[in-house]
């Protein structure tokens, strides 16, 4: 029987499946020889170990997973758990058991928050059992080694492991947690490895199974035929050449042009961004120079990075988002006191104006970087709610010297409203990731309700109607920035619906592009309808099957 999932990206696999190793097993409860002291020296070094093994991985990694990396190297050393281990082997406790009984309690501190938190206990996962390697002197769980290529099946895969995956070794990826937005889902598309999420039944499968993995369809056909397998290789064939064609700019068949811009997390990923064809930037996320910070950054160390980064797109647009703080990402001086359910709490906009010093800041930096350059600055609030929020922020960034400023539309209230909203606003960028969370009631990161996080739901594709709509009758553009505009077939559903932008991985342009240049304006509204009148996800993703 067929297995199915959320496929991540068009790309197409076959071959034979290997099973992620087992975890280490469970530490002993037992005690230690010799003293304390030794015993967290001895524990010490192995996080200093892993942390620096992080690091290192992330430096000759690169873009996103270099991010990653380095917050897991950051798990690695968090005092909190440090003082856990310590503690627990004041009271007697073996290193090994006071890592995994340490650690495994924060995991389930955060799967409790939900949201990316939750996400976060899969990686904090793994640094436990490196840590726990280390001590016993044995080699960490990770990516089984094959003298032959292979599909790589596990419960989920740690940003470690993903990271560095040998792309002539590893086929593709099938995993049984997950949904659209994790880890293992934006490494994969950012390094176009063919991958499916949330795959029930994944661990059943036996290793060196011959599978084809269909990302588009979001299936694994189990021991196709010989027939099966070489229309597969077919289609492999045809996605690798149609990467290698000339870079044209993003646009329909009758010559409408739908800018494909790029979601950046740092300015050392501008030039790679270009390269893959990128027309502009359409979120740029500046969280990395406010996370690791114990004191929000000066203006002028913000100007210099906002300067970076638009020099590289001279002429071009530029869409900046303010501190998306909060939630996953709380910050010390801005807000870091614990809250039930962090994802409904204090971020965002909301946090910025409750210190809106460090909001002014970095709207003036922002606007001193753009008197600086000739790139097209567009700034943009995360997390805005309403015509209110919208009125206070396009107003602050107008008095403060930014010409065009706009709003992230991720919160249902906001495509409600979005007539309103689109007279104040210069633009609205739909973040559709926390969209469909939000207008789901389904945890990004949890894989239990994953089926329910998919942006191709008629109910996320209706208030994207709704924000389009309100966009054209306006006047104001209208972007798409969330993973959703990764998806090919939904990136024509999307300007169907009237996005007149989409901002992606940059791994993702070749796709889109070639999908886009199938279909008119009006076959792109036509099938939009269809997929709007649809009862279920599945079903709205038929009308894109049928594309």
């Amino acid at each position: 029987m067929d297995l199915h999932g959320i496929g991540v990206g068009r790309g197409v696999a076959t071959g034979p499946i290997l099973r992620m190793p087992d975890p280490l097993p469970e530490p002993e409860q037992t005690g230690f020889s010799g003293d304390a002291a030794d015993e967290k020296n001895r524990v010490a070094e192995a996080l200093t170990a892993v942390a620096a093994e992080y690091q290192a991985r992330g430096a000759k990694a690169g873009g996103a997973a270099r991010d990653v990396l380095e917050a897991a190297a950051l798990m690695a050393q968090d005092p909190t758990l440090v003082d856990d281990v310590n503690a627990r082997i004041d009271s007697g406790t073996n290193g090994e058991r006071a890592v995994f009984e340490a650690f495994a309690g924060f995991q389930q501190m955060l799967i409790g928050l939900g949201g990316l938190m939750a996400e976060r206990a899969t990686d904090l996962g793994d640094v436990s059992q490196r840590v726990i390697a280390h001590l016993r002197g044995v080699a960490a769980p990770g990516v089984p080694v094959s003298d032959e290529p292979f599909i790589l099946v596990a419960p989920d895969l740690a940003p470690a492991d993903t990271a560095l995956l040998d792309l002539e070794k590893v086929l593709g990826l099938i995993t049984r947690d997950g949904g659209p937005t994790s880890h293992t889902a934006i490494l994969a598309r950012s390094k176009s490895i063919p991958a499916i999420v949330g795959v029930t039944g994944a661990l059943d499968l036996v290793d060196h199974t011959v599978v084809i993995l269909d990302a588009a369809a979001g299936t694994v056909y189990i021991s196709p035929s010989e027939d099966e397998i070489a229309e597969a290789k077919k289609r492999i064939a045809d996605r690798a050449a149609a990467a290698k064609a000339p870079i044209t700019d993003g646009a329909l068949a009758d010559g409408t042009l739908v800018p494909l811009l790029a979601n950046l997390g740092s300015p050392k990923d501008a030039a790679a961004a270009i390269e893959l064809g990128a027309e502009g930037v359409g979120l740029f996320r500046t969280e990395f120079l406010f996370l690791e910070a114990t004191t929000a950054p000066t203006v002028e160390e913000q100007r210099t990075q906002y300067t970076e980064l638009l020099r590289h797109f001279s002429g071009r647009k530029v869409v900046v988002r303010a501190l998306d703080a909060g939630a996953d990402k709380p910050l010390s001086f801005l807000n870091d006191a614990h809250e039930e359910n962090p994802a409904l709490g204090l971020r965002g906009l909301r946090a910025l104006r409750a210190s809106e010093q460090i909001l002014r800041d970095q709207l003036t930096a922002l606007a001193q970087a753009d008197a600086e350059t000739d790139a097209d600055l567009w700034v943009m609030a995360p997390m805005v709610s309403d015509t209110e929020e919208t009125e206070y922020f396009v107003s602050l960034g107008k008095e403060l010297g930014l010409k065009t400023v706009g709003v992230m539309a991720e919160v249902p209230s906001l495509a409600v409203l979005a007539d309103q909203v689109l007279q104040v606003a210069d633009f609205a960028s739909i973040g559709t990731n926390d969209l469909t969370q939000y207008t789901l009631a389904a945890d990004r990161m949890l894989g239990s309700v994953a089926h329910f996080q998919d942006p191709w739901h008629p109910a996320v594709l209706r208030l994207i109607k709704l924000i389009g709509d309100a966009g054209a009758a306006n006047g104001k553009p209208v972007g798409i920035c969330g993973e959703a505009a990764a998806d090919p077939q939904l990136a024509v559903i999307l300007v169907g619906l009237g996005a007149t932008t989409l901002s992606m991985t940059p791994a993702a342009f070749a796709d889109v592009r070639a999908e886009l240049a199938k279909y008119t304006l009006d076959q792109a509204r036509e099938l939009a309808a269809k997929a709007l009148q649809a009862h279920t996800a599945a079903d709205a993703r038929k009308v894109g099957s049928t594309l």
